[in-house]
């Protein structure tokens, strides 16, 4: 069984892995995490205090972090020093910041991405696949749509989508230069290929936040009594064993 620590667990993200966790015989919760001003510090659920003390995640396997930046990079050392692998789902990282998770990765298994759906996930191929098939292509643009709480923009998906699609058509993708921030979207990603004879659009609607939580619990089990290193959610779904030439 899987000792799970879970970050950011009273936020939307951090009940919902709660949630199917507890329902999911592969997992054993083990340690709540919360900011230090949570109301909720101190209170127990299922007899788990929750905690801002990072020491707590001495004897978890595995801690999935769903925060912001600063709070994921606080947690880097504490899970180096005890050995625990971590699932990151937080975005809106610098460069610097990347930087310093990729050098956890030399310590400890990481699975690292911007987006933990299985329907963003295939996205992601299928995206490779037309900028590498599709003759001609004269632009591609990227537009999403989320939240009116989400601070990063361009979100990280559509960077990725962006990068994959910029990797393999040679092309500088557009980005919408005022993406949609209202409401409690979820998440709306489409990207479009432009050229000489024909439109090709690709579109995900995120309906529910489970499908990130039920990925997130997916990459803990891949990444459990792995080797250190970074791992993606290509490798989790085993997507990467998919060859386009």
């Amino acid at each position: 069984m899987i000792k799970l620590a879970i970050s950011g667990s009273m936020g939307r993200m951090g009940q919902k892995i709660y949630a199917l966790a507890s329902k999911d015989s592969r997992f054993k919760i083990t340690a709540l995490l919360e900011h230090e001003n949570n109301p909720s510090i101190g209170k127990k659920i299922n007899g788990i205090v929750i905690t801002s003390d990072n020491n707590e995640l001495e004897g978890s396997d595995v801690l999935i972090d769903f925060t912001l930046p600063d709070g994921t990079l606080d947690k880097l050392d504490t899970c180096i020093k005890n050995k625990v692998a971590m699932v990151i789902g937080t975005t809106g990282f610098t460069k610097d910041q990347s930087d310093k998770i990729e050098d956890a990765s030399n310590e400890i298994p990481i699975v690292f991405s911007s987006n933990m759906s299985i329907g963003v996930n295939v996205m992601f191929k299928a995206t490779e696949l037309v900028s590498k098939k599709l003759k001609d292509i004269q632009s591609i643009k990227v537009y999403e749509e989320h939240h009116c709480h989400k601070k990063d923009a361009p979100s990280g998906t559509a960077k990725t989508i962006a990068k994959i699609a910029e990797e393999n058509s040679n092309k500088e993708v557009i980005f919408d230069p005022e993406p949609l921030r209202e409401g409690e979207i979820i998440g709306n990603h489409e990207i479009t290929f432009d050229s000489e004879f024909d439109i090709f659009k690709m579109y995900h609607h995120a309906k529910d936040r489970n499908m990130f939580a039920l990925g997130s619990l997916e990459a803990a089990a891949f990444i459990n009594n792995k080797h250190t290193g970074m791992y993606n959610m290509q490798q989790v779904l085993g997507l990467d064993g998919i060859k386009i030439v």
